[in-house]
């Protein structure tokens, strides 16, 4: 028997979803380099989660944690993938991985930036959509979740290189953790232009959260009697090649905001192991 702290805020997901006050991004941001940190333990450990989505992220008061390691393996041997399929929830799954390529680290920062768009956004990965091979066709094309226009351009930037369809473009553990600790700090210091783009999005973000009534809500979460976020069995035969997509508009940001799909070349600065869980 192993005994553990109780996360009564429940999963991401949960936590978003019941939370009746306005999370800021100075909050987010925290648990987001939290998250990271401990991500970064298990690689550093050498090993892979492979099953990396929001329901898998527990979060208990200020604390966040990695959870679900079922299918945690070394990252270091080399695995076959069965003919049978892969396990995991679409949406977070990396292209080549879809593809039945190795799972590697790589994969795993590839979940973080859909988890992290999920986060800052709260909205749910292709939530709208049957989860088949269709979407995951698109996938491997450049499909991406949308990043809303009222998310800070810095974390927006970071979250398209962490989904980027080729492998070396993705930042390892360590820059992803350094970043999102060094944009924490700077956004507690009040200094440096992560605090200013994070002023004035909590700005747009915090009116729309007044405005925003019991039914926009429960909408937001709602989602597509084909769309699955439970890790299940998948098993999809010649898959395209992943692309960053210019046709597929790959990054799908929100009507009216400045970003461009340039984003992918952006390069943010670089600045305990439990078997069952990891702590952040």
């Amino acid at each position: 028997m192993m005994v553990i702290e109780y996360c009564e805020d429940g999963n991401l997901r949960n936590y978003l979803n019941k939370s009746e006050n306005y999370i800021n991004y100075n909050s987010k941001i925290y648990k987001l380099q939290q998250i990271a940190r401990g991500l970064l333990d298990i690689h550093n450990a050498e090993k892979v989660h492979k099953d990396f989505h929001s329901g898998n992220i527990l979060i208990a008061y200020s604390s966040s944690y990695i959870s679900d390691l079922g299918m945690c393996q070394p990252a270091n041997i080399k695995q076959t993938v069965k003919e049978e399929g892969i396990y995991g929830v679409l949406p977070y799954m990396a292209p080549e991985v879809l593809r039945g390529q190795q799972y590697t680290k790589a994969a795993d920062i590839y979940s973080f930036g859909i988890i992290m768009n999920e986060f800052l956004s709260e909205e749910i990965p292709f939530n709208d959509i049957p989860h088949n091979e269709f979407l995951a066709i698109k996938i491997c094309k450049g499909l991406r979740p949308t990043i809303s226009k009222d998310i800070p351009k810095l974390l927006a930037d970071l979250m398209v290189k962490c989904w980027d369809a080729e492998i070396k473009n993705r930042p390892t553990t360590k820059e992803l953790y350094q970043t999102l600790n060094g944009w924490y700090n700077g956004a507690k210091g009040q200094n440096g232009e992560i605090y200013f783009q994070i002023k004035e999005c909590d700005k747009i973000r915090k009116e729309k959260f007044k405005n925003r009534s019991n039914e926009d809500k429960s909408k937001s979460f709602k989602t597509h009697p084909q769309a699955v976020y439970t890790s299940r069995l998948l098993n999809f035969k010649n898959l395209p090649k992943p692309v960053n997509s210019s046709g597929l508009s790959s990054f799908q940001f929100s009507s009216d905001t400045s970003y461009t799909a340039q984003s992918t070349s952006a390069n943010p600065s670089k600045y305990s192991l439990y078997y069952y869980n990891y702590f952040i």
